[in-house]
């Protein structure tokens, strides 16, 4: 079984009937939809999840840094008159 990562938990049934009512008892958690008993969804407030996607983009763009910091050494050095 997986586990439910989320202190609120509803059925999708609960879900279809009262989405608004889900989101103010949650006050700003994210509430895992279950169906069958299993998570099947996520409901991540809008803050909460632009912060996810900022760091995830943080992590990427840390990777790319990683990657051409490697890369320095094949690096042309050039001035900005040059340019």
């Amino acid at each position: 079984m997986r586990a439910i990562l989320s202190p609120f938990s509803a059925s999708i049934s609960e879900l279809k009937k009262n989405p608004s009512r889900l989101i103010e008892e949650a006050n700003g958690e994210t509430v895992a939809i279950l169906n069958h008993n299993k998570p099947t969804a996520y409901l991540v407030p809008a803050d909460t999840f632009e912060r996810m996607s900022n760091l995830l983009e943080d992590i990427e763009l840390g990777r790319i840094v990683e990657k051409r910091k490697n890369l320095k050494a094949t690096a042309v050095s050039v001035s900005l008159d040059e340019l």
